[in-house]
């Protein structure tokens, strides 16, 4: 059945891929082993959705590598009575990810065609703790906000100041910072009204547009 064909290749990814590049997080990894990757891709590219690395998904944007995935969400640390704010939708996929170990999830998509694309593929699945809207993703969701985690899957030039408004105290925030050929992902936690920065390591992301990040014709 093509359904075992995916769980094998879905397991192997989640052995070879992600465990073995040192994520320890047990509930990410049982996340990763649980949402169907193949189910957010084109068809066309079904059988390639768990190789290591990225593919398109049209709009310029792409669904991200399943290590930088599994290794944004376990910085995350999320709980599962976390609000968590995603900004950049795109396929769905790391959305269903977080939908896995939060209490709530609300993520904003620029690109309307993705939003309700990704929108059906979770409900399809049986989500029902998240929330999906189009628009700026630099400027969050203020309405919604204080979220104890955000997480940002698109390179900004610089961390966006109403994300950081809107992030809770004790909360995290993953972006990565940086010019739009290779970014520095960047770790936030909140204090009160201090913020501390740890750097992670390099990453490449398609560019944050919005007018918190990136103008178009800078980057494009």
């Amino acid at each position: 059945m093509k359904e075992d064909y995916y769980d094998k290749l879905r397991s192997d990814m989640v052995k070879h891929q992600i465990a073995a590049r040192g994520i320890k997080d047990t509930r990410v990894l049982e996340a990763m082993l649980r949402v169907p990757r193949h189910l957010f891709v084109p068809e066309n590219l079904a059988d390639r959705a768990y190789d290591d690395s990225p593919l398109p998904i049209g709009d310029g944007q792409t669904i991200s590598q399943p290590y930088m995935v599994a290794w944004m969400t376990e910085l995350l640390e999320i709980d599962e009575h976390d609000r968590v704010l995603e900004i950049g939708t795109g396929s769905g996929y790391q959305a269903a990810i977080l939908c896995e170990l939060a209490g709530e999830v609300l993520s904003i998509e620029k690109f309307p065609d993705l939003a309700r694309t990704a929108e059906k593929r979770i409900g399809a699945l049986g989500y029902d703790n998240i929330g999906i809207r189009v628009g700026d993703g630099t400027l969050g969701w203020p309405e919604e906000a204080p979220f104890e985690g955000i997480i940002v899957t698109a390179g900004a030039p610089s961390v966006p100041q109403p994300l950081l408004e809107q992030l809770a105290d004790g909360g995290r925030f993953v972006i990565p910072v940086g010019p739009s050929g290779m970014q520095m992902l960047n770790v936030i936690t909140r204090y009160g009204n201090d913020f501390q920065t740890r750097d992670e390591g390099t990453c490449v992301f398609v560019p944050l547009v919005g007018k918190f990040g990136w103008k178009r014709g800078r980057v494009f």
